[in-house]
């Protein structure tokens, strides 16, 4: 869905946006830029990544949380601050608040990831646990604040996080002078809407091309309708970029500033974050493998050169193991299947040596003798195979059926 309106340039963030850029010299990273020949070589243009998932707390949220919070009063400061996330907004204020000498309270959900929540502990924050959705440990954060004055932090819906955000525009435009399109995942809008500002400023005709996950995508419809509105229960494995609402003030700027909102599917992010990790050699979470998810599912689509902004590359390794799954399954890399074989000595030998002819690498093999559904003389046997591609995985059924073996799923 494409969307442009002729509303003018919000100066004022632009101005926001180079300040911040000063204030976080010697605090934020200029990540590095590094070109994708794999990539560049489907999209027919050359495509590089701006690697946020290698900035300090492992994702762009310090930049505009340190500038927020920066940016209160005495007063407001020693009030101290509070937050609610899941991951990655929690490190940002965490560290920020660290570094400006701000005590920090961060709710996270009971079941946010321990590695996760050790780091925001670590950057210096208290953590609390609460609720089993960010919407509860949302409201959790907001009644402490009224409680005790402690200055609530949003994760993007504030001009000063807009700014912090946006100064990974400015980067872009440093370091790939000649671009012609960035693309960037979108959940609340601020990191879009931060490099929408930065870029169009100084390059109005740099396309700016934003990405949502299919089952958490509020902003098409927010933008058809002219407004932010609400989706019922979004749901990806891309935690980052998981918002139900747009937010007010990065809604308008992506509304008048966003070329076009894509959205993509979950076997596209799970194959995006396998090739960031064996192409690129870069650990991206989903969220921020996102743009890399657009680019594999319409890459003659991008007029060249291209900027993929990686946004974070905080991922629970538990996660991080079922997501590589599925990417493989997703590329035709990784098969399952179960069959009944008569249970006798030398079955099993008998179908692994089938799969070992047409060298399929058997991952792990599972029995079930008890299924009421089995006879008294039968074994249904799980199978996980690694392959090469989907032809492999065509070649390894047909070889099973042609040595008689029936394949129940």
């Amino acid at each position: 869905m494409s969307f442009r309106t002729s509303h003018p340039l919000p100066a004022l963030i632009l101005d926001d946006i180079r300040g911040a850029q000063k204030m976080l010299s010697g605090v934020a990273r200029m990540t590095a830029m590094e070109g994708s020949r794999h990539l560049s070589h489907l999209v027919g243009a050359p495509v590089h990544l701006k690697c946020e998932n290698l900035q300090r707390t492992g994702s762009f949220k310090l930049r505009g949380a340190y500038v927020r919070i920066a940016g209160l009063s005495p007063e407001e400061k020693a009030a101290g601050v509070v937050a609610a996330s899941a991951g990655n907004h929690a490190q940002g204020v965490a560290l920020a608040s660290s570094l400006l000498g701000v005590r920090s309270t961060v709710f996270m959900p009971a079941g946010a990831p321990l590695p996760k929540v050790a780091a925001t502990r670590e950057y210096g924050a208290e953590v609390r646990l609460h609720g089993q959705v960010v919407d509860e440990t949302l409201a959790a954060a907001q009644e402490y604040a009224e409680k005790t004055g402690a200055v609530f932090i949003h994760p993007f819906d504030h001009r000063d996080i807009i700014a912090g955000q946006g100064t990974v525009g400015l980067e872009i435009l440093e370091q790939c002078p000649e671009v012609r399109t960035i693309v960037v995942g979108i959940g609340g809008g601020g990191l879009a809407a931060g490099i929408a500002v930065a870029v169009k400023a100084v390059r109005p005709d740099v396309k700016i091309v934003g990405v949502q996950a299919a089952g958490a995508a509020a902003y098409p419809p927010s933008l058809a309708a002219g407004h932010p509105v609400s989706i019922d229960a979004p749901q990806t494995m891309a935690d980052g970029i998981n918002v139900g609402r747009p937010g007010d003030v990065p809604f308008k700027i992506i509304g008048d500033l966003v070329d076009e909102v894509r959205t993509v599917s979950e076997d596209a992010l799970s194959s995006a974050l396998l090739l960031c990790l064996e192409r690129a050699k870069l650990v991206v979470e989903p969220a921020g493998a996102s743009p890399v998810a657009a680019l594999l599912s319409e890459p003659r689509s991008f007029d060249g050169p291209v900027v993929a902004v990686l946004s974070g590359g905080n991922v629970d390794p538990l996660l991080m193991q079922r997501i590589l799954r599925h990417g493989m399954a997703a590329a035709g890399r990784y098969l399952s299947l179960r069959l009944r074989l008569t249970d006798r000595p030398g079955a099993l030998a008998n179908l692994l040596g089938v799969l070992s002819v047409v060298d399929a690498n058997v991952l792990d093999v599972g029995h079930v003798r008890t299924d009421p559904r089995l006879g008294l003389t039968e074994v249904e046997v799980e199978l996980h195979l690694e392959t090469k591609g989907p032809e492999h995985c065509a070649e390894v059924g047909a070889a099973l059926r042609e040595a008689g073996y029936t394949v129940i799923a």
